[in-house]
C-alpha cells in the first residue's frame, strides 16, 4: 500500500543574511512528499494549486515517483504564497505574507486508489482538514500528524479530537509546552501522550529531536553544519524522512522508530543546506545513509 501525504503547496519569497529568492516552491505537502520518495513509493499527494503554480514544479514532484492524481488545480486560482525573512539568527524569522489564495477554500478529496495507504502524513494544516482527510481512509496502518501554534490556540477542540486517531504527532517544543499547558518538556509530553498519540516526537532544531512513548525517552542529536542558507521546510522534511523510512520498512517497533527519527534528522541537514528543494532534489539514498552513519557515530563514545 502507499503511503498518503497532505498538505500544503506553495509559492515562497523567502531572504536570509545570505541570499533571496522569490518564487520558489514551497508547502508542506511539497517537502515531506520529496523527502519520502528517497526511501519508498508509490507516494501519494493531496492538495491544492492554482493555475500559476509552474509546471517545473509539477515536473519535479513527478519526477520523484509522486502521485499527483489527488493535486486539485483550480482553473484561473492563485497558489499559496508565503514570504519570510530569516536573522542571522536563523531560529528567527519574520513572516511579511501569507496568502491563502487557492488553500483557503481546499476540500482534500482522497482518490479511491488513495484509501488504501498504510501510512498517512498529515502536513501543518486545519485539523478539520486533517480530520476530513481520516475519515476517508481505511484502516491505515499509521497516522503521522504534525500541527502548530495558530491551531493550538485557534481549534484546539478540533486538534483534541483529531489526535484520537493519531499514531505519532510531530510538534517542536514551544508547542509541545502550549498544547499541554506545561512547561516542563517532558511532563508536557506524557499529557500529550493521553490526548490520544503513542508517540510525540518533539523537534528542536539545531539541539536534534526527542522521542517520547509511555516507556521510552529519546533522544537524536542534530548534524553540525558548517552551512545553513534556509531553514524554511526543515520540519516538513523532517516528517518526510521519519515517515519514509518507516513505509519503507513497514516496522512500527520502537527501535526502527528511533532509526526512522535519525532518518528524519538526516533529510532535514540536507534541506536546509541551499534554498527551498534545492538542497533534496539531486542527492540520492547513498549519500543519505552516508549521512546516517554520521549521524550514528555523534552518539557514540567508547567506555570510560
Amino acid at each position: 500500500m502507499g503511503l498518503l501525504v497532505v498538505g500544503s503547496l506553495g509559492l515562497d519569497d523567502v531572504t536570509t543574511p545570505f541570499y533571496k529568492t522569490e518564487n520558489a516552491l514551497g508547502g508542506a505537502a511539497t517537502y515531506i512528499s520529496i523527502a519520502a520518495s528517497y526511501f519508498t513509493s508509490p507516494i501519494y499527494l493531496v492538495g491544492v494549486v492554482g493555475e500559476d503554480f509552474p509546471k517545473e514544479y509539477i515536473d519535479l514532484l513527478e519526477k520523484k515517483n509522486i502521485d499527483l492524481e489527488g493535486l486539485q488545480i483550480i482553473e484561473g486560482g492563485k497558489t499559496f504564497r508565503w514570504a519570510g525573512k530569516y536573522h542571522y539568527d536563523l531560529n528567527v524569522r519574520d513572516t511579511l505574507l501569507t496568502e491563502l489564495n487557492v488553500f483557503e477554500n481546499f476540500d482534500p478529496v482522497v482518490p479511491e486508489k488513495y484509501k488504501k495507504s498504510s501510512y498517512v502524513c498529515l502536513g501543518n494544516i486545519d485539523p478539520v482538514l486533517q480530520m476530513k482527510v481520516l475519515v476517508q481512509m481505511i484502516d491505515p496502518k499509521c497516522v503521522v500528524c504534525d500541527t502548530m501554534n495558530y491551531w493550538i490556540e485557534r481549534q484546539k477542540n478540533e486538534l483534541l479530537e483529531l489526535l484520537k486517531k493519531v499514531d505519532i504527532l510531530i510538534i517542536n517544543d514551544s508547542e509541545t509546552r502550549l498544547l499541554a499547558n506545561e512547561p516542563n518538556l517532558i511532563k508536557a509530553a506524557k499529557h500529550i501522550l493521553d490526548f490520544g498519540p503513542e508517540i510525540i516526537i518533539i523537534k528542536k532544531g539545531e539541539h536534534g529531536a526527542l522521542l517520547i512513548s509511555r516507556d521510552t525517552i529519546f533522544s537524536a542529536p542534530a548534524y553540525p553544519l558548517e552551512s545553513i542558507y534556509d531553514p524554511t521546510g526543515a520540519g516538513d522534511t523532517f516528517a518526510g524522512g521519519f515517515i519514509g523510512y518507516l513505509h519503507k520498512t513497514q516496522d512500527l517497533n520502537i527501535d526502527n522508530i528511533k532509526r526512522a527519527v535519525i532518518y528524519g534528522s538526516t533529510m532535514a541537514s540536507f534541506c536546509v543546506e541551499q534554498f527551498s528543494t534545492k538542497g533534496l532534489e539531486e542527492i540520492d539514498y547513498l549519500r543519505v545513509n552516508d549521512r546516517y552513519r554520521e549521524f550514528l557515530n555523534l552518539s557514540k563514545c567508547n567506555e570510560l
